[in-house]
């Protein structure tokens, strides 16, 4: 198969784009043709070896934990899926080496959901970890529910976008910081924007005099203090970016692979009550690119690798 791997920790110019083996399949797993991979943080830090602390890397390392694709080949103890079924999924297991930039991945079935249907390739596979995050950190962490105010902190972005339209299915009032550029697209999305940097505190509760119920921080930096002045519980408190929300009394997220949890952003999506903004689309061969956009902390939505 063709893949995008490393052979050691590095820049860009690490990657590789070759040919590896096909993946085996174990008797809990399915081996899915991939056709759509997002691109994330997590992918370019773990080819830094930002992250070698955290993750035992075996090389050569195929990046990539998000995927869309069809089901090719199931494992002997498999019965919830068959050749042919489109899924998504999350794929990411205890160490890392085998990866969804790749044209196959063996994903074990608990990493795993059905594709929904109105989406398609690119945003299916923009979809798994940006919204498993979103979702865990909205409804496992902050418990959010309807009629609460809601702070989404860089809202624009890959999770922020995702955040914004599952408080606002939850029946949530949403504030979004953003840069003014993309304050027109966060009111498409259903959210209020604000712009962020110095004074923040002060323009959400111009707004949201009172304060806001939850916040979440997906940037770091004086996100976590601010959400702090804004909320009167800090247990409402999460945060992607910032260990320091547990000293605060917060909640730190990383989001863990959960086929009901897709299985719930699927049937958002195919409500028609979430949908997945791709900034930009690569062909897998180019990876580092799509990385280095990535890495650029700009984009406005998600950005994925097509595999053909």
């Amino acid at each position: 198969m063709k893949a995008i791997a490393i052979h050691r920790y590095g820049g860009p110019e690490v990657v590789e784009y070759t040919e590896l083996p096909d993946p085996k399949i174990g008797p809990d797993s399915v081996l899915v043709r991939v056709r759509a991979a997002g691109v994330n943080p997590v992918d370019w830090k773990i080819r830094d070896g930002h992250l070698d602390g955290m993750l035992d890397a075996h090389f050569p390392l195929v990046m990539g934990f998000d995927c869309a694709g069809v089901v090719q080949a199931v494992g002997g103890g498999v019965t919830e899926y068959r050749p042919g079924d489109e899924v998504i999924g999350y794929v990411r297991k205890d160490w890392v080496e085998h990866g969804t930039y790749a044209e196959l991945v063996a994903a074990p079935v608990r990493t795993l959901a059905r594709k929904p249907a109105a989406l398609d390739w690119a945003q299916a596979g923009g979809l798994p970890l940006c919204g498993l995050t979103a979702y865990q950190a909205l409804v496992k962490a902050l418990a959010v529910r309807e009629g609460e105010t809601v702070l989404v902190h860089a809202a624009a972005g890959g999770v922020g976008c995702l955040a914004v339209q599952i408080a606002e299915a939850r029946g949530c009032r949403v504030i979004g910081t953003a840069s003014e550029r993309n304050h027109h697209f966060l009111r498409g999305l259903g959210a209020e924007p604000v712009a962020h940097g110095p004074g923040l505190a002060d323009r959400v509760r111009e707004l949201a005099p009172g304060g806001v119920d939850a916040a979440l921080d997906l940037v770091g930096g004086d996100a976590v203090e601010t959400s702090a002045e804004l909320v009167a519980d800090p247990g409402r408190i999460a945060s992607v970016a910032d260990y320091r929300v547990a000293a605060l009394g917060g909640h730190y997220v990383w989001a863990r692979p959960d086929h009901a949890d897709l299985t719930e952003l699927a049937r958002l999506a195919d409500d028609g009550r979430l949908t997945v903004p791709v900034a930009s689309t690569f062909p897998l061969s180019q990876a580092a690119s799509a990385q280095a956009l990535n890495a650029e902390g700009r984009t406005r939505g998600k950005i994925v690798l097509l595999v053909d």
